[in-house]
């Protein structure tokens, strides 16, 4: 059994540990939420942009399990259970730093794949149902029109300056979305939803560091923890003899 200070490094741990599985949840929640929000842009995005939160996924799955094993080790007070979990949280934040700096390189990125895409879809928005929903549902969701402004509808083929209907606000009953109307989104999708993505990445990249920091205290607790409770075995071992 440990005693004085340890004790209290002993229940921090355990403290730590729940808070540990509480973010396991949380990334769990958001990678699962970023999924199913940026599925309707799937069309714009490349596939290496959802390994994003896919790894937060599996992150948050084994932060869940292994702070579930650091529980077990505090209460039940192993040397050896405690030791593993250092070393998997250790192993924990190299992924979670790894992908944090990897995240960051590939931000310049982001321009980019949205220019290809968008502009390489702009012109099967007609023609392609799956895509025209894409375009229906940024319009939509981020009040935009066109790759640069509403003029690109016309520019690919849009008779009578008309645009798509996701780009008005609203519009008289059956009648036809106008480049000219009032009610017409002024903006851009590309710039809107670069910096959309891009700042939902700098909070997640946030949160993620602030993750990390605290897991590495989790581990300073843990080798405290082992290193007394080896002495007391020690200690014990060494009264028998």
């Amino acid at each position: 059994m440990v005693s004085g200070g340890m004790t209290c490094v002993k229940y921090l741990l355990f403290l730590f540990n729940l808070i540990f599985a509480i973010t396991g949840i949380v990334f769990i929640s958001v990678g699962g939420v970023i999924m199913v929000v940026y599925s309707g842009y799937s069309n714009f995005l490349d596939t290496w942009f959802f390994a994003a939160p896919l790894l937060m996924i599996i992150v948050g799955i084994v932060v869940f399990l292994v702070s579930f094993f650091g529980c077990c080790g505090a209460v039940k007070e192993n040397h050896c259970m405690i030791i593993t979990f250092s070393v998997l949280l250790l192993m924990i934040f190299a992924l979670e730093l790894g992908a944090g700096i990897t995240g960051y390189m590939m931000r310049g990125e982001v321009a980019n794949m949205l220019e290809n895409r968008l502009n390489g879809t702009l012109r099967q928005y007609e023609i392609n149902p799956d895509i025209r929903r894409s375009w229906d549902i940024m319009q939509h969701d981020l009040q935009c029109c066109g790759m640069n402004s509403p003029a690109d509808w016309p520019r690919i083929g849009f008779r009578d300056n008309t645009v798509p209907d996701s780009c008005c606000k609203e519009f008289p009953a059956q009648s036809r979305c106008d480049l000219n109307s009032i009610h017409v989104y002024g903006d851009g999708c590309m710039l809107k939803l670069k910096y959309a993505i891009e700042n939902n990445a700098l909070i997640l990249g946030g949160v993620g560091i602030g993750v990390a920091l605290i897991q590495l205290i989790g581990v300073v607790f843990a080798c405290c923890l082992a290193r007394s409770i080896r002495r007391e075995y020690e200690t014990v071992e060494t009264t028998a003899h």
